[in-house]
């Protein structure tokens, strides 16, 4: 009680400010070395994406854009100016006073020519001298959106890329679920030659796919499976070395304590791999799906040499190379049919690529 009594008697102790007594962070000064570093790397990044960028500004272009000489690099029209049911070339013309205005050719001529002034068409012709042929053109911004509507009817893109979206979930799924299973039992199951096993399969990378086309051919052939989907999705569903590698090296860094919990309360293999190992294995799994994913939509020997003889089931690179091939004089198309193309894979690896990165790392918890 006494002590109670004192506690409360005493007087009360002025309140910390904490944020007034907290360091204030300074930045770092920007020093030469590091101004050289983000420099190089800003012209790095543009160097690389300048390809993506002419694409971009052809795909924009019609033929007569492309064509003209001395017209810039972004989709661009020479000005012109609607005058008494004609349409009139515009000129940058130096004017007297010293000054330079876009001025409508009227009358061409070779010493003097005659303009009129778009902003002020009643003003009458002025005429100028000098020969109009030396004069330079304003450019205007004309980028023709309608490129693209014209591959979406000209190659039938619904349907090449619903194959390729097909082909590319399907498969994905099946190299997630066979690859997680390969890797889960390499990483947590024990078993005599499991080293020398897990080395064999490591060693099919290293196997020119030469070597296996015309066996795996005569195998698809005699199961009647050419001209169909299954050559390119069953060997989907057998794992590959490279993603059962990736998955591997994530489990291994989980503890094994984790299973040993789950096994006390009555798991069992699969349920540990469902409820343990996969929840934390996101990351990776998501890696694997868009490494499927990639290569999937990149794929063009085997449906080339599977599909030939079924066009109603090839996938976009099939049908964008035929597209190359008829339409090989107009650019402006086949860059816009190559943007489409990309789309989808950017946007996935936009919303995913957090977790890419994480699974790239190859990290587990921390215990």
């Amino acid at each position: 009680m006494a002590r109670e009594a004192e506690l409360i008697g005493a007087p009360e102790l002025p309140a910390l400010d904490i944020e007034a007594e907290r360091p204030e962070r300074r930045r770092r000064p920007l020093d030469g070395r590091s101004l050289m570093l983000t420099t190089f790397t800003i012209l790095l990044l543009a160097l690389f994406l300048s390809p993506l960028l002419r694409t971009l500004t052809l795909s924009l272009k019609s033929a007569d854009q492309i064509t003209t000489i001395g017209a810039p690099i972004w989709p661009a029209d020479p000005g012109s100016f609607e005058w008494e049911g004609d349409t009139l070339d515009v000129y940058l013309v130096p004017l007297p006073d010293g000054t330079t205005r876009e001025l409508a050719l009227v009358d061409p001529g070779r010493q003097e020519s005659g303009f009129i002034d778009p902003a002020d068409p009643g003003a009458g012709i002025l005429t100028w001298q000098g020969s109009w042929r030396s004069l330079e053109q304003p450019w205007e911004f004309a980028p023709k959106w309608g490129n693209f509507a014209e591959v979406w009817t000209r190659i039938n893109f619904p349907r090449l890329m619903f194959n390729t979206i097909a082909l590319a979930v399907i498969g994905g799924l099946g190299t997630i679920i066979s690859c997680t299973l390969v890797a889960y039992g390499f990483a947590r199951f024990r078993f005599p030659g499991r080293n020398l096993l897990f080395l064999l399969v490591l060693s099919t990378i290293f196997l020119p796919a030469a070597v296996t086309l015309i066996p795996t051919y005569t195998i698809f052939v005699n199961l009647g499976w050419v001209g169909t989907w299954l050559p390119l999705l069953v060997p989907a569903f057998f794992a590959n070395a490279y993603d059962v590698f990736l998955l591997r090296q994530y489990f291994m860094t989980l503890p094994r304590e984790l299973d040993d919990a789950a096994k006390i309360d009555g798991a069992g293999p699969f349920r540990i791999l469902l409820s343990i190992i996969v929840p934390q294995a996101w990351p990776v799994i998501i890696a694997v799906a868009i490494f499927h994913l990639v290569y999937s939509w990149n794929l063009y020997f085997e449906p080339l040499l599977y599909l030939s003889t079924s066009p109603e089931l090839q996938p976009i690179s099939l049908g964008l190379s035929k597209f190359n091939d008829i339409y090989g004089s107009e650019p402006q198309y086949i860059q816009a049919a190559t943007l489409m193309t990309i789309v989808i894979p950017i946007v996935v690896f936009f919303f995913a690529q957090k977790a890419f990165m994480r699974g790239i790392v190859i990290t587990g918890v921390d215990k």
